[in-house]
């Protein structure tokens, strides 16, 4: 989606620039840190275009560079009864707009060394653009991403061009282990609510998706009022209002997305056992965690930093693979979104260790809510959290993201400069608290996907 090929002089240019910064997708996959602990200054600017769009800027001169992110709530969730029609809409963005084809667009982009991508999640359609500031590249990099989102064509020939390309990969899905366990997770985690649906759809909806569906869905959806444009470069704010009323100019204002409906708690606990040719099971654990903005944000996140979010010193590596050996890969992380998104534990173990893996995974877990962390433990967390963060945030690409988090899910202005603070000031009681209050382990959602014929009764 939105991949475009850099071949023109700029392009040595442009790879020396962007290779000076550390790249991180702010999407729902992921808690990444956030703080302030960094070279930079964050002066967020925020306001509203004519029609209602939502900006969030800041100036950094230190580039030549733009980088902006135009996102939409129009994400999989508003899917309806057509899984993969938020994922379809956005993916024929750019396969024709205005009076340019696919290829033609691809070429503008050639030409000066420009990118424009985007991604969907359950939430969020994402839309980016980063290009160098010099007037003639600026102004024909915006006048190409201005095209692809206010007059998308949705050309037919590239509709079924495109959806051929969509079933294969759906197809190969269902062959991937990590695919179907990733399904039946948030399908039984999820049931009727919204965000069940699968984000690339599935082989049944996907036959059904014309141009008049994605036509509507576009319609509705992408409209300035449903819009946060997050921007960060050599530019003033005279001329980032002045982008921002050009990529909106031709949208309608329209309205608001409706809310998300809340997540109900599991009621019981809910084993999806999957038989499938590999040599090994991928296991996941977990149930409804948290939204963005929860009051108790640090406290869980701190310590699932501890539980199972540092890698190699968190205490589910050290009993899944350091005492046990029974995993190379395993983790735990919330995936925070406008509803509780899910709080997930995995790995990937032979298929002969599974129900000894899937056991400790669960004691770990237990453990970890009775007790809470250590001192020493959350000592060594904040520090790696606090400490870690100039890394994250070393490239004008790395702060547009979370400019965009931050106007999507309006969350304050100051949580970059503050967060460093908040997360200092996380103590063992409330982490424990805030897991014992969340986090219900007698009623999670266990997926098995390998060799299951012996992992039987894993509730």
């Amino acid at each position: 989606m939105f991949a475009a090929n850099v071949k023109s002089p700029l392009t040595f240019l442009v790879a020396i620039i962007i290779a000076v910064g550390v790249f991180i997708w702010i999407s729902e996959d992921q808690i990444i840190p956030e703080s302030s602990s960094s070279k930079h200054s964050f002066n967020i600017k925020s306001w509203q275009t004519h029609n209602g769009a939502k900006v969030v800027f800041v100036q950094a001169n230190e580039l030549p560079m733009l980088d902006v992110q135009v996102v939409f709530d129009a994400g999989s969730a508003r899917d309806g009864n057509l899984p993969g029609l938020a994922s379809f809409t956005h993916q024929m963005l750019d396969r024709g707009a205005g009076e340019w084809s696919t290829d033609q667009i691809a070429e503008r982009t050639d030409s000066i060394g420009a990118s424009i991508g985007g991604s969907v999640a359950r939430d969020m359609a994402v839309l980016s653009l980063r290009a160098l500031t010099d007037e003639a590249i600026q102004e024909k990099a915006l006048a190409t991403l201005q095209a692809i989102i206010q007059k998308p064509l949705f050309p037919k020939e590239e509709l079924q061009r495109e959806r051929k390309q969509l079933m294969i990969s759906l197809e190969n899905e269902q062959q991937s282990p990590s695919a179907i366990a990733n399904k039946l997770f948030y399908k039984n985690l999820y049931g009727q609510h919204p965000y069940a649906s699968p984000v690339a759809g599935d082989m049944e909806s996907v036959t059904k998706l014309e141009r008049d569906s994605l036509a509507r869905f576009y319609k509705q959806y992408y409209v300035a009022s449903n819009a946060v444009i997050s921007m960060v470069g050599a530019i003033d704010e005279a001329r980032a209002k002045d982008i921002a009323e050009q990529l909106m100019s031709g949208l309608d204002k329209g309205n608001k997305a409706e809310k998300i409906d809340a997540v109900p708690e599991l009621q019981k606990a809910v084993a999806a056992n999957h038989q499938h040719p590999s040599t090994q099971t991928h296991v996941m654990l977990g149930q409804p965690g948290m939204k963005r903005g929860d009051k108790d944000y640090f406290a869980l996140y701190v310590g699932n930093h501890i539980l199972g979010g540092s890698g190699f010193s968190s205490r589910i590596v050290d009993e899944v693979r350091e005492k046990r050996g029974l995993a190379y890969s395993s983790y735990s992380y919330f995936i925070p979104m406008r509803a509780r998104g899910p709080f997930l534990l995995g790995l990937q173990t032979k298929n002969t260790q599974a129900k000894e893996a899937l056991q400790v995974l669960r004691e770990t877990l237990d453990t970890f809510i009775k007790n809470g962390p250590t001192d020493d433990e959350l000592d060594h967390a904040i520090k790696n959290i606090t400490g870690g963060f100039p890394l994250r945030i070393d490239s004008n690409r790395d702060i547009v993201g979370y400019l965009a988090m931050l106007g999507f899910y309006d969350l304050p202005l100051d949580y970059l400069q503050t967060f460093n603070h908040n997360v200092q000031n996380v103590t063992s009681e409330q982490i424990m608290q805030a897991f014992q209050s969340r986090i219900h382990a007698d009623n999670m959602i266990t997926v098995m996907v390998g060799d299951v014929s012996t992992t039987k009764n894993t509730k």
